[in-house]
């Protein structure tokens, strides 16, 4: 629906900045491909990273075909009083562009960048990564300019004269999502601390319970 869309670059933004896993989709010979990935925004770029060693995003971007990554929100189901007037409340994007490799020195602060979206503060707390790790990983970045941003944020569809049954309940009911008590691999010794950075993110108290 049109009435949907938006321009409002701060509410892309918070959404992009509130979600952690985004759609990668390209045509590769003829057949279209959707990846989910981890992701960052960086500015007005969306930061994605992939293999040396093959795929289709490192291939698109080759190639300078135009792709498409979508990220979605849903902050709710909507209950009105008939299966056709239900739906849902969500914030969603479609960015179309071409994926531009990130090279030397910022593809280092690139790849930290997503580091730290996916898990604060973890760089600090594990060996530094190696040369060939370096070497088998690069950075995709995808610029804002092309995008869709589409949004609902309302009750049921209902007027006081509509005719229906409003004895029946209708209303929304609001989706959060929180962290679980953190889970230690099968080597890491019995009694050692969790650290900071997983303590941080389980007790993180982000408005409207988002990834907390």
């Amino acid at each position: 629906m049109s009435e949907r869309q938006t321009t409002d670059r701060d509410a892309l933004f918070e959404l992009l900045d509130g979600e952690l896993v985004g759609h990668l989709a390209a045509v590769v010979d003829g057949v279209p491909i959707v990846v989910p990935m981890g992701y960052a925004r960086d500015g007005e770029h969306v930061l994605v990273h992939g293999s040396t060693g093959g795929g289709f995003a490192l291939r698109a971007a080759s190639e300078r075909q135009v792709v498409a990554f979508a990220v979605t929100a849903l902050d709710g189901l909507v209950f009105a009083r008939s299966l056709f007037d239900s739906s849902m409340n969500y914030r969603s994007v479609v960015a179309y562009g071409v994926l531009e490799p990130v090279e030397g020195e910022r593809a280092d602060a690139a790849l930290l960048a997503l580091s730290e979206r996916l898990m604060p503060g973890r760089a600090d707390e594990v060996r530094a990564t190696t040369c060939k790790e370096i070497a088998a990983t690069r950075v995709l970045r995808l610029r804002l300019d092309d995008v869709v941003m589409k949004a609902r944020a309302a009750g049921a569809s209902e007027e006081p004269d509509d005719g229906e049954d409003h004895s029946v309940w209708a209303g929304v009911v609001p989706l959060g999502r929180r962290w679980g008590a953190p889970e230690p691999s099968v080597l890491t010794p019995a009694g050692t601390p969790i650290p900071d950075s997983v303590v941080a993110l389980t007790t993180s108290t982000e408005p409207d319970d988002k990834l907390h």
